[in-house]
């Protein structure tokens, strides 16, 4: 069973803008086959449009959030949502 993964990040501090998200994204160590970030810090996406991006050959999908740290890198907050299968 494929499995996607949006991370949500939160929090008040800003992103740096030369962060690498995919190396953060790494960082995180999420097993999944597919994972999208959104955030409303810098208006990249919402969960809506990671939903498409993620739901095409998934059969389950979590939302999990994650806050900024140091401008550059996410740490899981420990909170997940089902949002399929």
């Amino acid at each position: 069973m494929k499995t996607g993964v949006i991370v949500y990040l939160v929090g008040k501090e800003s992103l740096d803008d030369t962060i690498d998200f995919e190396e953060a994204e790494k960082r995180l160590k999420i097993k999944a086959d597919r994972v999208e970030v959104v955030s409303s810090i810098g208006g990249n996406y919402d969960v809506m449009d990671a939903w498409w991006l993620t739901a095409k050959g998934m059969k389950r999908i979590v939302c999990m959030i994650a806050e900024v740290i140091n401008r550059s890198e996410f740490r899981l907050t420990g909170q997940e949502l089902r949002l399929c299968g």
